[in-house]
This record gives C-alpha cells, sequence and structure tokens, in this order.
C-alpha cells in the first residue's frame, strides 16, 4: 500500500510534501502551526480572519481598543452602518502577521493565507481588497480564497505585480462553484495554481445545505477530475474534509489527487492557537455530541460541538470593537436576531438567542468549537495521562504520521 511520502506536490518549480494543513481562524491554525508545515516540506496557512485582533494578541497592537474608542457612541445603536475599519489599520495589521510569520520561516515548505471573503467588514471590496494587498506585499508564498465563491478576487489583484508569481488557490464544494470561479476570472488571464475541494465532512462552515449528508468529497473530486480532462486542464486538485489517516490520504492521491488539506487532527497540537482547556473538549466528544446547525450570520451551515458556548449565547453586539460579519449596508442576521429577542423580553436580565450568535466576539474568545466530522477519533490519536487527560501532540508528530502511515494505523506519541 502507498505512503503520502510516496507522491509529490509540483507547484511551479518548487516540489512539496503533499500535504497541506488547513487554515483555521481565528488563529487556531497559528503561525507555529504553519511554520511546522513549511519546516517539514508541506504547506502551511495562516488564517486573514479578524487579523487586526490576531495582531493584538500576537503584537500588542491596540486596533481593537481604538476602534472601539472610536465608535463607542454608537454601542447602543441598533444601526451599525456608521462603523467602519481604517483601511490604513487593516493593512498594518495584515502586514505585520503575514510578516513576521515570513521572516521565521524555514525549510522548503510554503506558507499560504487562508483569505475569508464572507468576512465583509462593512465595506467588502474594499477590505478584502487591502486583505489581499497587505499579503501579497508582506511576501506571503500563496494564497487560498475561502468561504465564498470570490467570483472577484484574482481582478483585485491582477494590478500587484507579484500577481503573476504568487500561488494562488480557491476552495470550492461543487463543479459548478468551480466553473463559475474560472468563468469569472479568465479576463485576468491566470488559472488558479491548485483547487482545494472540501467536503460536506470538513470542520466549520460548509459550502453545503442542511443536505450535506447526501454529498461524497471522493465523487466531487472524480467529477471535478473528469470535467478538467475533457476540458483540457490541468490544475492540482487538494481534496479536504474527513481525512483522517495516512491511508485516506494515500487513496485520494492514488485516484489523482495533488496532494490533501488537513486540519481537525492538528487542533490537538501543542502549536494550535486553542487554549488547552478546549484541545481536551475536543478529545473529550463523542460522535452524537457534534452538529451541524444554522447559527453563523454567514447563512451558511456549521459543524462545532453541541457544547460550544457560543450556542444560545445572548451578548450585546460587539460591532464596535469587532463588525468583521457586518455586510454592505451595516448589517448582520444576529444583531437582527439579538434585537428580536430584546423586543420580546424587554425587562430580560440575561437573553438566549438559539437562531444565530455573535461570532465575531465567539470566535476571538474561542468559544465558538468549530470541528470536523471525525473529531470523535481524536481521543485515539493520543494516550491518557494520569489525571484523565489526554495528551497533546506534537504538530511534527501529526504531520509524520500522516506522511509515512500505512494500513489506516495511527501512530501514538512515545
Amino acid at each position: 500500500m502507498k505512503r503520502v511520502d510516496d507522491f509529490r506536490l509540483r507547484l511551479g518549480k518548487q516540489e512539496l510534501v503533499p500535504i497541506v494543513v488547513g487554515g483555521m481562524g481565528v488563529d487556531i491554525s497559528t503561525a507555529e502551526l504553519a511554520l511546522e508545515a513549511a519546516r517539514l516540506g508541506g504547506i502551511g496557512h495562516i488564517s486573514d480572519a479578524m487579523v487586526p485582533t490576531v495582531s493584538d494578541r500576537r503584537f500588542n497592537t491596540k486596533f481593537v481598543k481604538d476602534k472601539l474608542r472610536q465608535y463607542k457612541f454608537n454601542v447602543a445603536n441598533t444601526e451599525k452602518a456608521v462603523v467602519k475599519f481604517d483601511l490604513g489599520l487593516l493593512a498594518e495589521a495584515t502586514a505585520l502577521h503575514v510578516g513576521r510569520t515570513m521572516e521565521a520561516k524555514r525549510g522548503d515548505g510554503m506558507i499560504f493565507a487562508n483569505c475569508m471573503e464572507k468576512l465583509t467588514m462593512n465595506a467588502p471590496k474594499e477590505t478584502l481588497r487591502v486583505r489581499l494587498y497587505a499579503a501579497l506585499d508582506a511576501g506571503i508564498d500563496g494564497i487560498t480564497l475561502a468561504a465564498g465563491l470570490h467570483l472577484g478576487s484574482f481582478a483585485l489583484m491582477e494590478d500587484h505585480p507579484r500577481f503573476r508569481d504568487v500561488k494562488l488557490g480557491i476552495i470550492v464544494s461543487s463543479l459548478r462553484a468551480l466553473t463559475l470561479f474560472l468563468k469569472k476570472s479568465a479576463r485576468t488571464g491566470r488559472l488558479p495554481d491548485y483547487v482545494v475541494i472540501e467536503g460536506p465532512l470538513a470542520g466549520g462552515h460548509l459550502g453545503f445545505g442542511m443536505d450535506w449528508a447526501a454529498y461524497d468529497l471522493a465523487k466531487i473530486v472524480i467529477e471535478i477530475r473528469e470535467w478538467m480532462k475533457a476540458e483540457h486542464i490541468d490544475i492540482p486538485l487538494i481534496p479536504a474534509g474527513g481525512i483522517f489517516t495516512g491511508s485516506d490520504a494515500a487513496a485520494y492521491m492514488e485516484m489523482g489527487a495533488a496532494a490533501v488539506q488537513v486540519a481537525t487532527r492538528f487542533t490537538v497540537s501543542k502549536e494550535c492557537g486553542l487554549p488547552e482547556k478546549v484541545q481536551q473538549e475536543y478529545f473529550k466528544a463523542s460522535e452524537s455530541d457534534i452538529e451541524v446547525n444554522t447559527i453563523s450570520p454567514t447563512g451558511y451551515p456549521m459543524r462545532m460541538l453541541k457544547n460550544s458556548p457560543a450556542i444560545g449565547a445572548g451578548i450585546r453586539p460587539n460591532c464596535e470593537a469587532f463588525g468583521y460579519l457586518l455586510d454592505s449596508t451595516g448589517s448582520c442576521q444576529y444583531i437582527e436576531a439579538y434585537n428580536r429577542e430584546v423586543a420580546l423580553h424587554p425587562h430580560a436580565k440575561k437573553l438566549h438567542v438559539m437562531d444565530k450568535t455573535c461570532l465575531c466576539t465567539h470566535m476571538r474568545n474561542f468559544d465558538c468549537w468549530t470541528c470536523g466530522h471525525y473529531t470523535y477519533r481524536l481521543k485515539d490519536t493520543t494516550r491518557r495521562n494520569d489525571d484523565g487527560s489526554y495528551r497533546l501532540l506534537s504538530a511534527e508528530h501529526i504531520f509524520r504520521d500522516y506522511q509515512f502511515s500505512t494500513d489506516n494505523k495511527i501512530a501514538l506519541p512515545d
């Protein structure tokens, strides 16, 4: 049986171990995790989700505090259209996060930024352009366009001097999504360097409806592979979602995939940004503790642990400090849900909003415990400590297990 190490991912002139660590926000896929993947010869992602918040935590900047001070007058106002991000400060935060990561890079691998289109920030086109340009300016090896179709994102970057050289990829969950993107971006004269095909078992937001269980990653990969062959298009395909063992990964590469993208198993690595108390919740989870719900204000279904503190929380919208999901009119589905509950329970000391959540605040606080379908198997990848807790793993251990394991075996830590 073949191992992942029997294959190589070729992007331009570069040859890589065909393992991509997915970009989990907010700073769950940390710079440290991405740097380890690159050091080991693969690809690591950092996420640009809520990057001013990440910068404050990592570099002691005051972007969130200053934004809150600027818009504090609007905190009690139900209308949020006035709340805007300073684009210069957004570029500065992105440059810090990306630039410091790239300066620290060692090894033969690459580091990509996961860019989330659904972070609309009350100025979708303008803020997206700034995030993309700042990442390119800071020397990122590649950008993966995520959390949306990104139909206009290539056009936003085409005037940048690195547009033809940096590696650019798109995450899709269907052939239709891919063809729409290729048609829209064709006028830029540039194809994606890779396509991540994310299936229904992935963590976090899904590119499917609540009928996600009716879809199968392998079937989607084959459909896209055959369409590309018929159209004489040669773009590396990278399946993602539910690839839990090295044998799972090798099977996809034997069917023609160029690499795999994996994330769930790295949520319990020492380099991951999740607090250890949350990582222990991931280890303890059973299959019945995981659900796909619709509480995300983005409109996308989202997979998470049922005991996530974000579920049912009725905190006041924190847009003046954060506001990453405000659309072009300054609206968010959580604001609407919160205001509805306030109107229904005007004297309540504590509100419960069950249908939506303040995703910005809860992701920032690591209280929205998004996870992959196979999170309940994480306990089988490690050993238990004497106190009953589970031992965290190194990113290198997990990476090497994907790279060299066979027969669906998972190597336990020594």
